[in-house]
């Protein structure tokens, strides 16, 4: 059957409808949407390791200090020292007869310098201390602190000797050409020699490092300081000079009339010490690493007036009779 001729005239109009609503959402995507915004620029890759935190160097303080005292920064002249004079690796402390100093690092970290000793530093940080001692006598104390480890290394000049603590107080001594002798007050102390060989230093004992050998076994510190001395048998003398000779602890300090006396790596020292005219007292004192001394003096008369001879005929006459 044939179509209507309304439904005919309908056809294209329904068409175009179709058409025009299919057009309605390209045109609003063409010519109506907003558009969107630009994305962030994208953020570098984060690093996958963390960069290692460097050591924060800290300042060792010259705290106090009596006599002569002197300190050269590398290699400079040396200089007097001032309280609270800042320290850094490569300066050098030196005390002189008679005279102190205390160096601070932080509260961490204590050292006594005793007489006619020498001390260089080394290194300082918030995690370490290491410092040289050249010659002499010192007593480092390392203090612990909750969450904070410092170490602290004490090392002998020309020797094989280091000592280190994290905490404790120990005194070292070194006869300057390597022999050396520690003795633990406080605490643990690490003692290192020849190829790295170490002993366990605990409080109350010592150990004694000569160059080229290994920590001797700790054993008690001696209450008392062994010394032999090898006296003139003359107790009068001709000369205004006398050779001071004798023996001690190896790692003992010896001190003739307020002079410190280098000894050897069995406790050997010799001395020519200058007498005046008349009466001398010559004392020496040995001191060990605790604190323990022990003295020997001798009194000594020098008298060089010049001893005037005679011929007997000078005296008695040529007849060997009563003098004219």
């Amino acid at each position: 059957m044939a179509a209507s001729p309304t439904r005919k005239r309908q056809a294209p109009f329904l068409v175009g409808l179709v058409l025009i609503l299919a057009a309605l959402p390209v045109g609003w995507f063409v010519f109506l949407r907003e558009t969107p915004a630009p994305l962030p620029p994208t953020a570098p890759p984060r690093a996958t390791t963390a960069a290692v935190e460097q050591k924060k160097a800290v300042e060792m303080v010259l705290s106090s200090f009596d006599g002569t005292v002197e300190v050269r920064h590398g290699e400079g002249a040396w200089e007097p020292a001032r309280k609270n004079m800042p320290l850094r690796p490569t300066d050098v402390v030196r005390t002189g007869r008679g005279s102190w100093a205390v160096l601070l690092n932080g509260e961490s970290v204590e050292l006594r310098m005793e007489p006619d000793s020498e001390i260089s530093v080394e290194e300082i940080s918030n995690e370490l201390s290491k410092v040289m001692l050249a010659s002499g006598l010192a007593t480092a104390t390392v203090r612990g602190r909750p969450n904070v480890r410092h170490t602290f290394i004490l090392k002998a000049k020309n020797g094989d000797a280091e000592a280190s603590t994290s905490q404790g107080t120990f005194t070292m001594s070194n006869n300057g050409a390597g022999t050396v002798s520690v003795g633990t007050r406080e605490g643990d102390v690490k003692l290192t020699g020849k190829e790295g060989k170490y002993v366990i230093v605990r409080a109350g004992q010592r150990s004694i490092v000569r160059p080229g050998h290994a920590p001797t076994e700790p054993d008690p510190i001696p209450s008392t300081v062994f010394l032999k001395m090898e006296w003139p048998k003359a107790k009068k003398l001709r000369q205004r000079e006398v050779t001071v000779v004798g023996h001690t602890d190896p790692g003992s300090r010896v001190i003739v009339d307020d002079v410190i006396v280098p000894t050897d790596a069995d406790g050997g020292f010799t001395l020519n010490v200058p007498l005046n005219e008349g009466s001398n007292t010559v004392q020496v004192r040995a001191v060990g690493v605790g604190g323990a001394h022990l003295d020997s003096q001798r009194e000594l008369v020098v008298d060089t007036t010049p001893v005037i001879k005679f011929r007997p005929e000078e005296i008695w006459g040529p007849d060997g009779g009563t003098p004219p």
